[in-house]
């Protein structure tokens, strides 16, 4: 092979990144570990102390933190070099000789800057299996060479400007088991025989093009799994398309034609099915009660038959349900979908009373539109039942925009011609325009962006969803205070429901950031991959103009805060993502967390101290550099779908912050420490750390209140009476001995949270948590 690469400077405008666990976070490790990776005969070593930019073949920038030249000639390199990964970087460009590494196997440039045409000694790398260089600014045609890479398997260009037609050459890639071609500028039709080349494929995304013609025989695709060609130009019969063991098909925005009740396919695998937005006829499916496994559908904007409404009563497991403009008549029958959270069936030709059992459900829902039907609300004969609901009515000011103003139900009921409920918009605009502008009670922010379709969400581990700001604006009915949770630190959590079935939780950033867009988004990724059982994980991100969007899983049990303390409903303290859900009669077995519940045990309140302790060592201890979270509290801990204990935020003050804190204390461990401690006192004692009643008149909180007695070796005194009798008192004692620990006045003589983890586990070492 060649090595002229490497007798070459490799200018690599890296920021390397940062976060990532259980590895060492220095320039010196990438740059070590890069070269130990290739292999060399060379008596150096690259392990050696000291700053990477003193090394002599190294050269930094003025900062002394960054790489920009590693000039890797004359090492006696000799070792095949088979996996480079260089991805979310800052490079714009490759050395000509690159691509003459045609030993490599597995190639990721993904997320850089580098623009231009993809050359066609691509072709080289005869032996290459993974190719991803999405998210780059590669543009001009998808070299005809690539027919030499006939050992790929996953192939990712998706993201880029690649134009004109997909090559012919794709068709000798056989192995392929992926194949990403999404938001190009690709059109053209399909090459002859694009199904039959395939029979390994189980990935197949090529939406946001502009390819035309008819859909490919995915008879012939006999793996493939799943299928996005949203988004596109094709036309023809959509029944071809419902072939083999199908989860996920995403034929949305295109002209498919043909009558969906002639479908014939083994439902039980389908997940996810959206065929909005095209020219389908006739009935709707006529044994679609067969698809068990059912989460998302929507057939909205099509030209269907006028017809009942569709049973979907056995699928149990139905989140999403869109029958927009789809021809609709008669009454809308009992749904007993309990998992249902968003419902449109706007446009149609309905009639009668909503069921009584939907309107029970609407409050429970995230969003819902029942608007041009000829519905009622009432039930003449039971007024009585309705005062309970106070439903909120909408009235349809335009037909592009909802406008909402709430109303109470009357007492006696009053049929109208036409009666609209509108929670959330659940339609899409095209090219909805912005800047747009939101304003909560403490606060107004701003997204200065111009189109928002055109700005990306990434959701990390559901690529295939192509989310933008736009569907955000949907999720939370335009950052609407209805959905607002709560308002934070770093600024205001909305509470949304994307497409796919993602529940989430939105955090915007209103106080700036010292960090550009790509390092943001860096920072986002980076922080994106770390996973921890008691970490509430961050699912993905958006940045729009300069707001900076962290993206979460909804914790439906809300948060220890509002549970330790029984806030009522309504009440929403800093950061609570959910006030209602734990007086709900059932939860996973489990009935009311609060009050008379699990809550009000020594065992469960023990539970929630070690995960949350064994959160922070994760980031303590686990990562490196340690993650310092800056803002422990009760109201940072959740209670997951299993009422396991959750640290939200982590890593928020980096991504986050002006720089103005850390030039005034710099953050460390043991400030993390001391803020558990205080956690730790509120479990054991059932106070809040301040304006509650503390026995002791000196004392002005609940630190210096528990410390005192715990001087005085009366701690037994501060335990709650609600769990008293739950558990052994001297257990209960020695907990608060290790707050006392961590709430030492001299940082250096509290312990680590490793050391609390290992005590925690000493006083109750029969805990499985």
């Amino acid at each position: 092979m060649g090595f002229g690469f490497f007798c070459s400077l490799l200018i690599l405008s890296l920021f390397f990144k940062h976060f990532t666990c259980q590895l060492p976070n220095t320039d010196g490790f990438y740059v070590s570990n890069f070269l130990n990776k290739i292999g060399s005969n060379s008596s150096l070593s690259y392990n050696f102390p000291g700053s990477v930019c003193s090394w002599v073949r190294v050269k930094c920038d003025d900062t002394k933190e960054n790489v920009i030249t590693l000039k890797a000639s004359g090492l006696g390199l000799s070792a095949q070099l088979q996996s480079l990964d260089v991805s979310n970087n800052k490079i714009t460009a490759l050395p000509s000789d690159f691509w003459s590494l045609v030993s490599l196997k597995s190639l990721n440039l993904s997320y850089n800057q580098i623009s231009g045409s993809l050359p066609n000694n691509i072709g080289n790398f005869g032996l290459l299996e993974v190719m991803d260089l999405s998210g780059n600014n590669f543009s001009g045609e998808i070299p005809a060479t690539i027919s030499s890479l006939v050992s790929l398997k996953v192939l990712k260009l998706g993201g880029n400007g690649f134009e004109w037609s997909i090559p012919e050459g794709i068709l000798s890639c056989q192995s392929l088991v992926s194949l990403d071609f999404s938001s190009n500028h690709l059109n053209g039709s399909l090459p002859d025989g694009f199904g039959a080349a395939f029979p390994k494929l189980k990935t197949l995304n090529l939406a946001r093009n502009e390819i035309h013609g008819r859909v490919v025989d995915v008879a012939e695709m006999k793996s493939l799994t799943i299928l996005n060609i949203s988004r596109n130009l094709f036309k023809g019969s959509v029944v071809g398309v419902f072939q083999g063991q199908l989860e996920v098909i995403d034929l949305s925005k295109n002209q498919f034609q043909g009558h969906v009740s002639q479908v014939q396919f083994k439902w039980s695998h389908l997940i996810y099915l959206d065929l909005s937005e095209n020219q389908l006829s006739g009935e709707i499916f006529m044994n679609l009660s067969q698809a068990q496994n059912l989460r998302h559908l929507n057939l909205a904007c099509n030209r269907f038959a006028s017809q009942k409404f569709l049973r979907i009563e056995m699928l149990l497991g139905l989140e999403y349900l869109n029958l927009s403009k789809t021809s609709l008549i008669g009454r809308i029958p009992l749904l007993a979908n309990q998992n249902l959270k968003s419902l449109d069936v706007s446009h149609n030709n309905l009639s009668g009373e909503v069921p009584i059992s939907l309107l029970e459900k609407l409050h429970f829902m995230e969003r819902y539109n029942f608007s041009y039907n000829n519905l009622t609300l009432c039930d003449s004969g039971r007024p009585h039942t309705h005062k309970r609901f106070k439903l909120a009515l909408a009235l349809t000011l335009s037909v592009v925009c909802l406008l909402g103003g709430l109303l109470l139900l009357a007492f006696s009921c009053r049929k109208k011609s036409r009666t609209w409920i509108v929670k959330q918009p659940s339609y899409k605009e095209e090219n909805i325009s912005g800047p747009f502008s939101f304003q909560t009670d403490s606060t107004t922010w701003v997204a200065d962006v111009t189109q928002a379709e055109s700005v990306p969400v990434v959701i990390f581990e559901k690529p295939l969803l192509n989310l933008t700001f736009a569907d955000l604006l949907i999720a939370t009915s335009n950052f609407d205070r209805g959905t607002l949770l709560a308002e934070g630190k770093f600024g205001p959590v909305y509470r949304g429901f994307l497409p796919g079935g993602n529940h989430v939780a939105v955090k915007v950033l209103v106080h700036g950031s010292r960090l550009t867009n790509q390092e943001a988004a860096r920072e986002l990724e980076s922080l994106g991959r770390i996973k921890h059982p008691n970490l509430v994980p961050l699912t993905g991100y958006c940045l729009a103009g300069d707001q900076r969007i962290a993206i979460y899983d909804y914790m439906e049990n809300g948060n220890l805060q509002n549970l330790l303390y029984d806030l009522p409903l309504g009440v929403q303290a800093t950061e609570d993502w959910s006030t209602d859900t734990w007086e709900e009669e059932d939860n996973n077995g489990v009935n009311n967390v609060g009050s008379k519940g699990l809550l009000q045990t020594w065992g469960f309140r023990y539970k929630i101290a070690l995960g949350v302790a064994r959160a922070l060592a994760f980031l303590h201890h686990g990562c490196s550099p340690p993650l310092i979270h800056r803002d422990v509290k009760a109201s940072s801990v959740y209670l997951d779908s299993n009422l396991e204990p959750r640290l939200s935020d982590f890593g928020l003050a980096t991504v986050f912050a002006t720089g103005a804190e850390d030039e005034i204390v710099p953050p460390e461990p043991k400030s993390d420490v001391y803020c558990f401690g205080v956690v730790l006192f509120e479990l054991t004692t059932g106070k809040k750390p301040i304006g509650d009643d503390y026995p002791e008149e000196q004392a002005a909180n609940l630190v210096s209140w528990v410390r005192g007695l715990v001087r005085k070796s009366q701690g037994s005194k501060a335990i709650d009476p609600k769990i008293r009798e739950t558990g052994p008192g001297y257990l209960m004692e020695e907990a608060l001995k290790i707050g006392y620990l961590c709430t030492a006045d001299i940082p250096n003589k509290r312990p680590t949270m490793q050391q609390i983890v290992g005590l925690l586990k000493d006083i109750e070492p029969r805990a499985t948590v």
